[in-house]
Formats: C-alpha cells, sequence, structure tokens
C-alpha cells in the first residue's frame, strides 16, 4: 500500500482491497463497523466507493493495523480527529477534594474490617 490513489471516481471493492492491501471481505466488515463509510450500490447490488470512501478506508486501516487500535478504540479515534468527541472538563477541585474524602472513608472502613479479622 503506498498510499495513491488512482485518479477514478468509483472503485469496485476488488479495486478498494488492492489498494489497502486487504481481502473484500475485510472492507465489508469495516463497512459495517464504520458508519462514515457509505459505498453506493448499484443495481446489481455492487458496491462502489467514491474517493472519500476509499481516503476513509486507508485511515482506518492506518489505525488499525499501524496504531495497533481496536475497532472500538479506531472509531473513539476517527471522532476525536474529526472533532465529534465531547470536551469533557477536567474535575474542579472540589470534585476531586470529594473523590478523595469518599477514597478515604472506604479505606477507613477496609481497615477496620481487617483489623478485626
Amino acid at each position: 500500500m503506498d498510499g495513491s490513489i488512482p485518479d477514478k471516481r468509483y472503485f469496485r471493492i476488488g479495486e478498494v482491497g488492492r489498494l489497502l492491501n486487504v481481502q473484500p471481505y475485510v472492507v465489508r466488515y469495516w463497512e459495517s463497523e464504520f458508519k462514515t463509510v457509505r459505498p453506493i450500490r448499484t443495481r446489481s447490488d455492487q458496491r462502489l466507493y467514491r474517493r472519500k470512501d476509499v481516503e476513509e478506508l486507508m485511515l482506518i486501516r492506518k489505525l488499525l493495523y499501524e496504531e495497533n487500535f481496536t475497532i472500538h478504540g479506531a472509531r473513539k479515534q476517527l471522532r476525536k480527529l474529526r472533532g465529534e468527541e465531547p470536551f469533557t472538563a477536567p474535575p474542579t477541585a472540589a470534585v476531586q477534594e470529594e473523590l478523595l474524602t469518599e477514597i478515604e472513608k472506604g479505606l477507613r472502613q477496609i481497615r477496620e474490617i481487617v483489623s478485626r479479622a
């Protein structure tokens, strides 16, 4: 896989598989797992992938095969790359203090149980 996509409008699944260096069933599986890949269907129900689909599949392949993401992790990473992942602010000092208090309480209870035994 050299990363270059031929200058074509549509690609059949076999061509996409060769470009990605994977079997066509892998392409179909990724299509089912990653909703951003949506090939059009011909009247004879053949998949035709657009250039943007092929680019997306190349990115998916990179995440899975080179960066060793799981399917779930790759989905999450794609959302992050697109800015779709919701921003979660770090907990405030008050929340952190409350968590620490709960942890301390739990540890005291464990110590009490262990000291009774």
